[in-house]
């Protein structure tokens, strides 16, 4: 496995592990205010992580691993800034985070721009057969 695919896949591990742990401690609670930040967590820190390690660690004989790095990257600052930042916003209602929430759902993009990038070259690369 690239090591591009095992860092994408041991970040999602990480957030998979504190969505997991927050659920309980929202379904303990009964407070399920912070619902929307958990469901980011899982969603753009495990899941979409977890598809960009798989198609990595899929196409490891013709990947760009600028690219896949760059990929890392954005998505991996993207959800250090949204996920924390939409947490607070739930919490305190302050619209200065607002702008902090932008700069890292831009950057989560920027990671899936990337990704497109990724799979139409791997789409459109030369093949000697299929």
């Amino acid at each position: 496995m690239p090591r591009v695919s095992a860092a994408f896949f041991a970040t999602g591990v990480v957030c998979v592990l504190i969505g997991m742990l927050w659920g309980m401690h929202m379904g303990e609670t009964n407070d399920f205010s912070l619902a929307p930040a958990h469901a980011h967590l899982n969603l753009v820190g495990w899941v979409t992580m977890a598809l960009y390690g798989t198609f990595y660690a899929l196409t490891r004989d013709t990947l760009s691993t600028r690219l896949a790095w760059i990929n890392f990257v954005f998505a991996l600052l993207g959800g250090l800034i949204m996920i924390p930042s939409l947490t607070l916003f739930l919490s305190t209602s302050d619209s200065k985070l607002i702008p902090v929430m932008i700069v890292g759902e831009v950057l989560t993009v920027l990671g899936m721009l990337v990704f497109a990038l990724a799979v139409f070259r791997e789409l459109v690369r030369s093949r000697s057969s299929n």
